[in-house]
């Protein structure tokens, strides 16, 4: 008996269903009004670094909810989608992936303010470049002449991706 009302409760699901699905007009879209736009996939919009004491930080601003973060040492920096190796001076090297993220808005405008290529005269960092914003991946890429020993982390209000890396007592960039 049991078995009954619960088959009749999933069909009359899929009927009712199936009616609401039929109610809407067939030249009908699902895009929203400028009104009610939004962008749901975070954006990365720029990168700045300064130099510290006893270490060097790397920010990575976000507009909108901070997506998953991913940081790997790479033997070298590649752009996405074209696979070039990055022109960029060091020995070793972080790839900080955003997915899902863009660095462009919903019409393909940039806005990522930062530098896209840049030589950086810290005491371990020594680059930043943007690799990548290709297939809901932004990707930025960070250089430096020894293997970078590193923590990273969130903050908030507004919205930034910190990687902090080590260098030895008393430098000053």
């Amino acid at each position: 008996m049991h078995h009954r009302h619960t088959l009749a409760a999933v069909a009359a699901g899929i009927l009712l269903t199936a009616g609401i699905g039929a109610t809407i007009p067939a030249g009908a879209t699902n895009t929203p009004s400028p009104r009610s736009s939004h962008q749901a996939t975070a954006l990365v919009v720029n990168a700045r670094w300064g130099g510290h004491a006893t270490f060097d930080r790397l920010v990575i601003d976000v507009r909108g909810a901070m997506p998953p973060v991913t940081v790997h040492q790479v033997g070298a920096l590649r752009y996405d989608g074209s696979g070039h190796k990055v022109p960029l001076a060091g020995k070793r090297f972080l790839e900080i992936r955003f997915s899902p993220a863009a660095a462009h808005d919903n019409a393909g405008k940039s806005v990522y303010q930062g530098p896209r290529l840049v030589k950086i005269h810290l005491p371990a960092l020594k680059g930043v470049a943007l690799t990548g914003d290709f297939e809901g991946v932004v990707t930025i890429g960070a250089a430096f002449d020894t293997t970078p020993v590193y923590t990273s982390f969130r903050l908030h209000s507004p919205e930034r991706f910190v990687v902090d890396i080590a260098h030895p007592v008393g430098c000053r960039a």
